[in-house]
C-alpha cells in the first residue's frame, strides 16, 4: 500500500512557505501560449480569486506570451501580499504561437531575468527556474550566470525543469537547487525516480500539464471512482496527486474563474486510502508507467 501524504504547506529552501495548491499562470495568455488572452479582465478576475481562495504560489515564465502572463500577475495583484511567493523562468525564446526554442545562454538570462524583475514590479525573484537546459551551451556557463544573480540578491532561490537526477546533482555541485518543474501526471511517470530524489532531498517537485492523464488516457478506474466522490475527473486527478508526495506543489493553470475554483476545491475531497492505492495500480497498468 502507498503512503498518503495530506501536508496542506511546503517550504521552498528554509522560509518560503506555500500552500500546496498553486496556480500556474500559462493559460491567461492566447491561443498557443501566445500574445493577450481572449479575455482579460476574466485573467484579472482568475488571478485575484486564486489569492482570495489562499493561492501564495504562483507560477510563470517570461515565454509566457512572452511577457503577457508576468505582466497580467502584476496588474492584477501588485503590491503584493505579504506572503505571496512567485516562481518565474527564463531559458526559452519564442517566434510564434505554440513555438519554443532554448536559449540558455548567459546574455540571454541576463536579459530575461532583467525583464522578468521590471514586469513583475519586484527587486528579487524568490524563485527563478531555468526553463531548460540548453545543450549548445556549456552548463557550467549557464549556472555560473544564475549563481552570481543570486549573489547579487536578483534571485533568491533557484529552481530547474526538465531534467534528471544527474543534471540536479551536477548543478547541486555548485548551487543549492530548492525546486524541479518536470511534466508529470497520473499516467506520465517518465519522472517518477526525479520525483523521489526530490522528496529525499527536501526539493519541491512542480509537475507541469498535470491534467494529461485525462485527456490523453481515460481510464474507467477514474471515471467510476470520481463518480463515487461526485467530483470530477480533472479534481480527483488533482487530488491524487496531492497525496502521492509531500513536496509536490500543484499548478493547475485556467483561464476561467469557474475551473480555477473546481481545482482549488478539489483540495477538500478525503479519498480512502483504498481508493487512493486503487487509482494509482490502474493508472501504472494502464500507462506501462514505472514505479
Amino acid at each position: 500500500m502507498s503512503k498518503m501524504y495530506n501536508n496542506k504547506t511546503w517550504t521552498i529552501g528554509k522560509d518560503l512557505k506555500v500552500n500546496r495548491y498553486g496556480y500556474g499562470a500559462m493559460r491567461i495568455t492566447g491561443k498557443g501560449v501566445w500574445g493577450e488572452p481572449e479575455n482579460e479582465d476574466e485573467a484579472i478576475k482568475v488571478l485575484k480569486r486564486a489569492v482570495d481562495m489562499g493561492v501564495n504560489f504562483i507560477d510563470t515564465a517570461d515565454s509566457y506570451g512572452p511577457y503577457v502572463s508576468e505582466k497580467l500577475i502584476a496588474k492584477a495583484l501588485y503590491p503584493y501580499p505579504k506572503d505571496l511567493v512567485i516562481a518565474t523562468k527564463g531559458g526559452l525564446e519564442r517566434s510564434g504561437p505554440d513555438q519554443w526554442s532554448m536559449n540558455a545562454r548567459p546574455d540571454h538570462l541576463k536579459e530575461a531575468l532583467e525583464g522578468s524583475l521590471k514586469r513583475l514590479k519586484l527587486d528579487r525573484i524568490d524563485l527563478y527556474q531555468l526553463h531548460r537546459i540548453d545543450p549548445k551551451v556549456p552548463f557550467d556557463e549557464t549556472i555560473d550566470f544564475l549563481k552570481d544573480a543570486q549573489q547579487k540578491g536578483l534571485i533568491k532561490y533557484i529552481g530547474l525543469s526538465e531534467v534528471s537526477v544527474d543534471d540536479i546533482k551536477k548543478a547541486k555541485e555548485q548551487l543549492e537547487i530548492v525546486s524541479v518543474q518536470n511534466k508529470y501526471s497520473l499516467t506520465y511517470r517518465q519522472w517518477e525516480s526525479e520525483l523521489e530524489y526530490c522528496k529525499d532531498n527536501d526539493i519541491a517537485f512542480i509537475p507541469w500539464n498535470p491534467m494529461i492523464a485525462s485527456r490523453l488516457n481515460p481510464d474507467e478506474t477514474i471515471t467510476k471512482m470520481a463518480e463515487k466522490y461526485k467530483i470530477s475527473e480533472k479534481q480527483l486527478i488533482l487530488k491524487w496527486l496531492f497525496n502521492h508526495a509531500p513536496n509536490i506543489l500543484l499548478i493547475p493553470g485556467t483561464s476561467s474563474v469557474r475551473h480555477l475554483e473546481e481545482n482549488l476545491n478539489s483540495e477538500k475531497i478525503e479519498l480512502s486510502e483504498e481508493d487512493f492505492d486503487t487509482i494509482n495500480e490502474s493508472a501504472i497498468e494502464s500507462a506501462g508507467a514505472r514505479h
